[in-house]
């Protein structure tokens, strides 16, 4: 099991990276799309949609994503682009902090199917549009949150293996620890020092990772909820070791849209102060 896990990661890291520094926006833009897509099937069946509703939650994911490709449709459709990316994060960042974690503290099963869509709309799309945004700003953007959330996701593993005692959430995920979310909090911070020695970077930098790895666990966490409330072990089983793509990309659907907020806070702040 372990090698082949390692196998699965070795070929998605080869396969990111190249897409992440060499491919045109569009077709970045689309490949992104496509994993999202494929989260969105497994995001149905997290929430058990029927297989009716769950084609059609995945097919409208798609034709949304479509509509938003940069760089595809006339000029005049770049004002719909920019608003979806406006409000679709702060929509997000609205999400993770606030809503996602009232749910996880009360276990709340939701059961109305249209305000599930709607969560998983608010959950999926945005972190696509936050993505290609990001990519714009800089790839090594993108790249440097992604290895922070690898890295506490990891050190979370490991730390969590070999000292875990004291249970972090024992009704939503049994595995994860308090040692565990102290490991990942040692490991993202040894990261942050050594950009920020190696850049020249304020170290308000490590402050910044902190929030990201709370909130990494927090999208985990949200995650490991919905699967146990639907009785999965699993989002999905397209990654051999992995299980599926939701399993995969849990922890950075919460990050990708905050750091994006963060990054045009200026804008909303101008936005709001009108």
């Amino acid at each position: 099991m372990l090698k082949t896990r390692l196998f699965t990661a070795g070929f998605l890291i080869a396969g990111f990276l190249a897409a992440l520094f060499l491919l045109p926006d569009l077709y970045w833009a689309s490949l992104m799309l496509v994993i999202i897509v494929m989260g969105a099937w497994e995001w149905g069946r997290l929430a058990n949609f029927v297989p009716t509703y769950r084609r059609v939650f995945t097919t409208l994911t798609l034709v949304v994503g479509i509509a938003l490709l940069p760089d595809l449709w006339p000029a005049a459709m770049v004002a719909m682009q920019h608003h979806a990316l406006f409000w679709g994060v702060l929509a997000a960042a609205m999400l993770w902090l606030v809503l996602v974690p009232v749910w996880l503290l009360s276990h709340h099963r939701e059961t109305h199917k249209p305000l599930l869509a709607l969560a998983g709309a608010l959950v999926l799309l945005p972190s696509w549009l936050a993505l290609i945004h990001l990519r714009k700003v800089s790839p090594w953007l993108v790249l440097g949150v992604m290895v922070a959330v690898w890295v506490a996701d990891s050190a979370a593993f490991f730390s969590g293996k070999a000292f875990g005692r004291h249970k972090l959430a024992p009704e939503i995920s049994p595995g994860k620890t308090w040692e565990g979310v102290a490991g990942a909090g040692v490991a993202v911070s040894l990261y942050g020092l050594v950009l920020c020695l190696t850049f020249n970077i304020s170290l308000w930098l490590v402050v910044g990772l902190w929030g990201l790895m709370l909130m990494s666990i927090v999208g985990d966490l949200f995650e490991s909820l919905l699967k146990r409330q639907a009785g999965l072990k699993d989002s999905g089983s397209l990654l051999p070791g992995h299980g599926g793509v939701l399993d995969r990309v849990d922890g950075l659907l919460s990050v990708l849209p905050l750091v994006a907020f963060c990054i045009d806070f200026p804008l909303y702040y101008a936005a709001f102060h009108e």
